[in-house]
């Protein structure tokens, strides 16, 4: 078998770790395989998700974004990956545009780097329709009851299940997460948050995501949880959320498009063989 050299940037937003690698001239090809064995923090690089950046040929489009989760499958959005992208186009030269759009497999997105290294980016609008989510269930409603567990569900970008809970310290969400995960009525699973609502303008956030397990920060786990809590009457416009990696911020108004800010850090370089 032919293997090959490749070089990659180790970056993290908020503890959520990433392997970043530039395919922009399209001669890296990942299988499943490649992906849980890089994934191995024993054995491999390690990370929760690897990041690939490619060419886009689409008008107006700077890049397109893969992401593959730790157990090899292809997802649709990470917001906290979507800030290390845009950090690591800039600060490699395959980009000077500010704000930086993006193609992902749920849509466009658009990055824009602040003057202090953070960025704020433009998931888009929230979709609550069932089949879009995708949810089997017929009827759109504010809760639904899940291996009964009732749920916050919606879509942005990737399907996201919301739990309110009185302490997310004293939740056992090993247990509970993968029973909703595996629920029939997610035919695509879910990423499944625990949010205990400390104020109107502040939460804390567990996120287990699919294909990764329990993860120190999930960036469009906040901004679900947070879009959640503003539908219910229960959130302000603007939301700190506190996760166990550190803080983001999320601003949402109903109907609107949600945003995401926070840090984008690297940590090392390397390369690999694959």
């Amino acid at each position: 078998m032919l293997t090959m050299l490749i070089n990659f940037t180790k970056m993290h937003g908020l503890g959520n770790d990433f392997m970043v690698v530039d395919n922009t001239f399209g001669n890296i090809t990942f299988d499943t395989e490649q992906v849980v064995s890089l994934a191995d923090r024993n054995f491999g690089v390690g990370f929760d998700q690897l990041l690939v950046v490619e060419s886009s040929n689409t008008v107006n489009i700077d890049f397109r974004y893969v992401i593959f989760n730790s157990d090899g499958s292809e997802v649709e959005q990470c917001g906290n990956g979507a800030r290390c992208f845009a950090r690591f186009v800039r600060e490699r030269g395959l980009s000077n545009s500010n704000p930086v759009v993006v193609e992902t497999r749920s849509g466009v997105i658009s990055l824009f780097i602040n003057n202090d290294n953070t960025v704020r980016v433009d998931m888009g609008k929230p979709n609550f329709i069932p089949g879009s989510i995708p949810l089997s269930i017929d009827n759109q409603q504010d809760y639904y009851s899940i291996n009964g567990y009732e749920l916050g569900i919606l879509s942005i970008g990737n399907p996201h299940c919301i739990m309110l809970v009185e302490d997310i310290n004293d939740v056992d969400i090993s247990n509970i997460a993968p029973q909703i995960q595996q629920s029939k009525l997610l035919p695509n699973q879910a990423n499944i948050g625990f949010m205990q609502v400390l104020n109107t303008s502040e939460i804390n956030l567990r996120v287990y995501e699919r294909g990764s397990g329990e993860t120190l920060a999930c960036g469009s786990g906040a901004c679900a949880a947070v879009i959640h809590g503003v539908q219910q009457g229960l959130l302000d416009s603007m939301v700190v959320a506190h996760l166990r990696g550190g803080d983001a911020i999320i601003e949402y108004k109903k109907g609107e498009n949600v945003f995401l800010s926070g840090p984008a850090e690297f940590v090392f370089e390397g390369q690999v063989e694959i």
